[in-house]
């Protein structure tokens, strides 16, 4: 990574750290770590007024995901970095969305951002990460949700490593890893149903 894109992921993470710390209140979650809660309204009922196909109540929602999960993926808010599941996981595998089980990334695009937070160079597909201006906190940045369910995922940047040169920035909360081993027999499962 050059110099100079290092130095604006360092300074991107600084300021989000500045702003969480400074100007926002956190929310307690069910592991030790504290929750950022986001400026925008609840959006459990999606983020880009469109119609997803998992479609839960908020009452649904909280069923099915911990505290801080339904934080971060209905409410759009961001976990603390470095202390997160999956920012420095190693292990090959399949992550897919904790709301609704949609493949979301691979282990082969993953990369130390150095910002302490999964970061990857791209999804899986195209089609199944969505896009949306998030003018919060007085920035203008990318936010990238799951088309399936409509959850927050996190932020995308343009300063990632090739071949793509972006960096999808997501919240561990959001992700479920699905082993390699584990991903291959589910693979082999939907192949075999398909065929049916």
């Amino acid at each position: 990574m050059k110099k100079s894109t290092l130095g604006f992921v360092l300074l991107s993470s600084i300021a989000l750290v500045v702003i969480s710390t400074f100007a926002l209140t956190a929310t307690p979650s069910e592991t030790s770590s504290q929750t950022i809660p986001s400026t925008e309204k609840n959006m459990s009922s999606s983020p880009t007024k469109k119609e997803f196909a998992v479609k839960k109540t908020d009452k649904e929602w909280k069923e099915t995901l911990t505290d801080e999960q339904f934080s971060i993926c209905r409410m759009s808010a961001t976990e603390p970095a470095f202390k997160n599941k999956y920012w420095n996981e190693k292990r090959e595998g399949v992550y897919q969305c904790v709301a609704c089980k949609a493949q979301l990334f691979s282990s082969e695009h993953k990369f130390d951002s150095g910002t302490g937070w999964p970061s990857y160079f791209k999804p899986i597909n195209t089609t199944i990460i969505g896009e949306r201006v998030d003018s919060s906190y007085g920035m203008k940045r990318t936010e990238v949700h799951c088309t399936s369910c409509g959850s927050h995922l996190g932020h995308l940047f343009e300063d990632g490593p090739q071949p793509t040169g972006l960096r999808y920035c997501i919240n561990s909360a959001s992700l479920a890893l699905i082993p390699k081993k584990n991903a291959e027999i589910v693979e082999a499962a939907k192949t075999s149903e398909k065929s049916k």
